[in-house]
């Protein structure tokens, strides 16, 4: 007998070391996928510049990602269920690796990255060639000679990372759906919320990692270990500047393929927490199941159009759906290019932009998720009391938003693109770069390789600001006897663009606390919003009408949205930079007043609009019934069922006990 109660706590441990054990993997897959997707979203602007194509196409690689996804979400939201989900999550999490895999190969198979320059870091440094000489010959990288022109084909190295992007999307799929499923079929009703608190919590974790990350990253040099870095005449400030992003693909490659492993050798179907001890329970558990999957199998066609109708005759999950759709139409644009917007209206270099938005945004997220879930819970709020605090929290925040217009940067200063050469205001998108004191120079009028004088005026480059001389090398070079700074005594210039000045970054600390306040306010209000959608719609209906929420968000938002706000981006242009032969590359300075009006002007008319059908749900609210409230009006009922099902189990167990304990003494 002591051998019999041996094996049982035995078995029961064993039980629930298996769904412990899962609980713990599924919640390092929600790391490593949040962590390489925040990574992703933070080297945007590297990726711009290493393969130098325009904005528009950045988004549209940044929106490949839910197009992998969607190509797998119809198949994963029907059949998931009824395979093997533990080993559906490993292969999601290698094919994720996979991906992020291939994303960083470009790095390997190209040269090294070379940026535009009129300084020639390698030869003799103290030639002064690249600076004004009357009737001399300019020596610049890159350079415009056919010879060269003919061995370089333009860069399409960026499909591998588009292909890569697909492919993390296709294996992220059925990480989340599958792992909430599993956690719910097997934990105890009583143990579900707590353990899909801790994989939500993993999805918090994974992007202040993955900024991290991308912060480091942004701050290395991209050919760091292959060239001298010593030699650089660039900063990470300077828009021509390319951080390691290869480095931390590998990274995420590299934690996912771990966090793969443990799902390979996870069961199919663990015995259910609470029951691990009782065979007949679990064997009964099983067969109804069995039963239910085959039901499901055989109402599939049967149900989809009659719930898709229902559905789409449901007023209040219409207008959420619309609602949503608009509202991640702005939150997607914000997020997506909020380190440029960060460069380029405070001067702020890519990796500080990245560390400070992880460092404001995520934590305030984090906690308003937490005090929301908890008010829901104490004050125990009604649907409809949830509507108002979801609509209120989220327009007190979006009135807020509105101070973000009042913290601004001028342009910086550059000599013939946004100021004249006097220092004067000029008109916008119309260069002059040439005038009197550069005129006789021989200088090249396309390559961004700036500089900034003593008068707090920046130039384009040494040359065009008639700089004579030069000492130093590197990064410490420094021009002199410069024409065109035209101030008393021994006017001078050194590399980059002038700074922005302390007001420039008082303004940038008054966005972040804005920025900071306005994420705690309106995270406030994400849960009560999702209540309300759930309650909307029916039980039966529950499982297609997430999947055609996701759907829409993602067709609608997710793919569009960053490919027309990029193309918008690239209009704010007013310098592009040049490669050889006189292409085109990556911007190298905007408009930042009209950046900032379609920055942060679109997201605000988008959201202004997703309040009139927010509106229209309050005023339907106040006259319909939601089925979530149906079924909460019917709780004595169904405890007073369970009470009685609970007390009958409780006879049949003692009933049980006194015939194992007869034949016992029989045995004896």
């Amino acid at each position: 007998m002591g051998d019999t109660e041996e094996r049982t706590e035995t078995h029961k441990i064993r039980c629930l070391s298996k769904l412990k054990m899962f609980l713990l993997a599924i919640t390092c897959a929600y790391v490593a996928k949040t962590l390489s997707g925040s990574y992703m979203n933070s080297m945007l602007t590297q990726i711009e510049r290493q393969f130098n194509i325009p904005t528009s196409l950045v988004g549209f690689i940044n929106g490949s990602f839910e197009i992998g996804n969607l190509l797998l979400i119809v198949f994963v939201s029907y059949f998931g269920t009824k395979l093997h989900r533990p080993i559906m999550i490993g292969v999601g999490c290698v094919v994720m690796s996979l991906g992020c895999f291939l994303q960083s190969l470009p790095h390997f198979f190209m040269d090294r990255y070379e940026y535009e320059s009129t300084v020639s870091v390698s030869g003799n440094l103290s030639s002064n060639s690249f600076l004004c000489m009357e009737n001399g010959t300019q020596i610049f990288r890159p350079t415009e000679d056919p010879s060269e022109c003919v061995k370089e084909v333009k860069s399409l190295m960026w499909v591998y990372v588009l292909v890569g992007n697909i492919i993390r999307g296709i294996g992220e799929t059925p990480i989340m759906p599958l792992g909430i499923s599993y956690i719910e079929d097997f934990a105890k009703s009583e143990n579900s919320p707590l353990y899909i608190g801790f994989i939500e919590t993993g999805a918090i974790i994974g992007p202040l990692i993955g900024l991290l990350l991308a912060s480091f990253c942004a701050n290395v040099y991209v050919d760091t270990g292959s060239v001298n870095t010593e030699d650089l005449t660039i900063t990470p400030t300077d828009t021509r500047w390319v951080g390691a992003w290869w480095f931390g693909f590998l990274v995420c490659a590299g934690v996912n393929l771990l966090t793969a492993i443990p799902f390979f050798f996870l069961p199919k179907t663990p015995p259910k927490e609470g029951l691990a001890n009782n065979a007949e329970i679990v064997k009964n558990d099983q067969e109804e199941k069995q039963k239910e999957v085959k039901k499901e199998k055989d109402g599939i066609t049967k149900d989809f159009l009659p719930f898709l109708k229902s559905l789409l005759c449901n007023p209040i999950y219409m207008l959420f759906i619309l609602i949503s759709v608009i509202q991640f139409n702005a939150f997607v644009n914000m997020i997506s290019f909020m380190p440029k917007y960060l460069e380029q209206q405070y001067g702020k270099s890519s990796s500080d932009a990245i560390f400070l938005i992880g460092i404001y945004n995520l934590p305030p997220i984090c906690i308003g998720y937490i005090v929301g879930g908890l008010i829901m819970k104490k004050f125990k709020i009604t649907v409809k009391q949830a509507a108002h605090i979801g609509c209120w929290f989220s327009l007190i925040e979006y009135l807020l938003y509105y101070l973000c217009f009042l913290m601004i940067c001028d342009n910086s200063p550059v000599a013939g693109i946004t100021t004249s050469y006097e220092g004067t205001h000029q008109d916008l998108y119309v260069e002059n770069i040439l005038t009197g004191c550069n005129m006789d120079c021989n200088c090249p009028t396309k390559i961004w390789d700036p500089v900034c004088g003593e008068n707090g005026l920046s130039y384009m480059s040494a040359c065009l600001a008639g700089c004579e001389t030069s000492v130093g090398t590197g990064i410490d070079m420094v021009f002199q006897n410069c024409s065109c700074i035209g101030t008393s005594g021994n006017s001078s210039a050194v590399l980059g663009l002038c700074d922005k000045g302390h007001d420039c970054s008082l303004m940038l600390q008054y966005f972040l606390i804005l920025s900071m306040t306005s994420s705690f306010i309106y995270s406030l209000s994400a849960i009560p919003g999702y209540m309300v959608f759930l309650r909307c719609i029916k039980p039966e209906e529950k499982s297609l009408g997430v999947g055609l929420h996701t759907f829409c968000t993602r067709v609608f938002a997710g793919i569009p949205a960053p490919i027309y706000f990029g193309a918008l981006v690239d209009s704010t242009c007013l310098h592009w930079g040049t490669l050889k032969c006189g292409e085109s590359g990556a911007c190298r300075i905007y408009d930042s007043t009209n950046f900032r009006y379609i920055y942060l002007g679109l997201p605000a008319a988008l959201r202004g609009s997703s309040y009139i059908p927010a509106f229209l749900i309050l005023a339907i609210l106040r006259k319909r019934r939601l089925p979530g409230e149906e079924a909460s009006s019917g709780t004595v009922l169904v405890e007073a069922k369970v009470t009685g099902k609970e007390n009958e189990c409780k006879d049949r167990h003692q009933n049980s006990k006194v015939s194992n304990n007869d034949e016992w003494k029989t045995k004896l």
